[in-house]
């Protein structure tokens, strides 16, 4: 979001919010047709189901079981084995991160109504692996493959494969020298860890091309932050401790050299927080206004 009340002057503190921050638009949409599910559900009866956490955030996750909608085991949709609950006539939403094509007809198969979440920039990723696969290219995902939209990307393909350091992509880069190679990135790492695989990729591979997939919102936060880093000496990076673009700011921030905590709520906040004049707040891109909204009434509160 960006912010509406940047800069808050107390007695004693200023407190400055970095100029973007919280839940990007894919995050933001996919929490509003949950709740639309949600409300949907209280006149008809459906019981409403996410695909794994809708969203890196516990609290968020926590607010949208108290209305009804619970969260589904995608490993074991995923495997195609494990217990589920019953979901014929359910509605099951699609998280932002995106499922594979493998889940997606399991649960269509099981009955559920599906209300597809996913950002429309994961879809896109998801579209680029498919067009470069059917064209002979070996496709390679740059990110975490512990992450859910790698691992939803990875299941809209055959045979992609997955780098989440410039070690293993020298490695891999090697052994692809002689086969064309598509470069596409996790929405949410940083540009300068995608460069440094890029650059890689370049120097050993005859014929490679690296798709822009990077989320303009995970830019324009690290932006946001290293503005913000300039103008205060202290930093609370509030987020899922889950999280990887929250563990990104948080790291962007400690090389920042001022003083940075990583909290996921106000009841995290510590008497050594807050002896400085001005402290900033930034937030990742999966975290509720509320949660930003509660840090900054309690961080008053300490004064």
């Amino acid at each position: 979001m960006e912010a509406v009340l940047r800069i808050c002057y107390y007695d004693t503190m200023q407190i400055i919010r970095a100029r973007v921050l919280g839940m990007c638009m894919g995050v933001r949409r996919a929490d509003e047709l949950a709740r639309e599910a949600a409300r949907d559900a209280a006149r008809t009866g459906r019981r409403v189901y996410t695909y794994g956490p809708l969203i890196h955030n516990p609290q968020a996750v926590a607010d949208l079981e108290a209305l009804g909608v619970h969260v589904l085991d995608a490993k074991a949709i995923e495997a195609g084995r494990g217990e589920l609950p019953d979901l014929k006539n359910a509605v099951v939403v699609i998280r932002a991160h995106g499922a594979s094509r493998a889940a997606l007809s399991r649960m269509e198969e099981l009955g559920a109504r599906v209300v597809d979440a996913t950002c429309p920039r994961v879809i896109r990723s998801q579209r680029l692996a498919r067009r470069y696969e059917q064209q002979g290219w070996q496709v390679v995902l740059v990110g975490d493959p512990r992450h859910g939209e790698i691992e939803g990307i990875l299941g809209h393909t055959s045979n992609a494969l997955v780098v989440e350091t410039p070690e293993t992509a020298l490695h891999m880069a090697k052994e692809l020298k002689d086969i064309p190679c598509a470069l596409i990135a996790q929405t949410t790492i940083r540009q300068e860890d995608y460069d440094a695989v890029i650059e890689i990729f370049q120097a050993r591979v005859k014929t490679m091309t690296a798709e822009k997939t990077i989320c303009p919102a995970t830019q324009e936060r690290q932006k946001a932050l290293v503005d913000l880093c300039a103008q205060v000496d202290a930093l609370l990076i509030v987020g899922g401790k889950n999280s990887e673009n929250t563990k990104r700011l948080y790291a962007s921030a400690v090389d920042c050299g001022k003083p940075a905590w990583h909290i996921e709520t106000a009841g995290e906040l510590r008497a050594e927080m807050i002896p400085f004049e001005r402290i900033g707040i930034t937030a990742g891109a999966s975290t509720p206004d509320f949660i930003v909204d509660e840090i900054q009434k309690a961080l008053l509160t300490m004064v």
